[in-house]
């Protein structure tokens, strides 16, 4: 039978409360768990939402959570090579008395009905639909993402987004009591050991050794920085 919970039943919206929970008739409060969708790449996220685009579901309010290097529009920051993240930072800080005007145009795309009813985007749409419309609109289309998960039944995302518990935390991803479905999950192992994990240059090295060369031959916290250089020593 039909669905009774999720919002595409009753053809209303969410409400803006996170938990995205519902009163009971005896006064408790019954909680509806988001879905999160979680693939291996960006490239499967638009395979499946194209696979929910035919399904009767195809109207659920849903989000893609996805880096900066995919959604951001800043035409400086979208066009740079150097670290995306940092720069978007500085900005939103209004170092060097800049900022993001796409940033303060979140609004514009932030909830589902305005994405829904105002905007056109009526059915399941992709990353690549949310950036056109984003810069149509001169709207951050990574922060707008980050919006629509709290009115979100179904939420898409790399497997990182989940696995990683710093990630978590910078997303404002609460897994607890939700639905989480991994796409070809025989990837995990790999996935998760990629979050635990860090690549390291031998230049960065030597550029450590140097630091805490410095640092002990002045005698500051001897017994933190010796052990540190002598690991950088051995790796080296």
């Amino acid at each position: 039978g039909p669905c009774t919970e999720c919002s595409c039943s009753s053809g209303k919206e969410p409400g803006k409360d996170p938990s995205h929970t519902k009163k009971k008739e005896n006064g408790d409060r019954l909680s509806v768990p988001k879905i999160f969708f979680g693939t291996r790449t960006h490239k499967q996220i638009a395979q499946i939402t194209r696979e929910l685009k035919r399904t009767a579901y195809s109207s659920v309010p849903m989000t893609i959570l996805s880096s900066r290097d995919y959604t951001c529009i800043h035409p400086v920051v979208s066009n740079s090579t150097s670290n995306r993240n940092e720069m978007c930072v500085e900005l939103l800080e209004g170092k060097n008395g800049k900022s993001c005007a796409y940033y303060h145009g979140v609004h514009k795309l932030g909830e589902q009905h305005a994405l829904q009813a105002a905007r056109g985007l009526y059915q399941a749409w992709d990353i690549e639909d949310l950036v056109s419309l984003g810069r149509k609109l001169r709207a951050c289309a990574y922060f707008a993402a980050r919006e629509l998960m709290v009115g979100a039944d179904i939420v898409f995302c790399p497997y990182n987004y989940l696995l990683d518990p710093q990630i978590r935390e910078s997303m404002d991803i609460n897994l607890k009591g939700q639905v989480v479905i991994l796409d070809e999950a025989h990837n995990i192992e790999d996935c998760a050991r990629e979050s635990v994990s860090y690549g390291v240059t031998e230049g960065q090295l030597r550029a450590a050794r140097e630091e805490l060369d410095f640092m002990v031959s002045n005698n500051i916290r001897q017994k933190d920085h010796g052990p540190l250089r002598a690991v950088c020593c051995s790796l080296i």
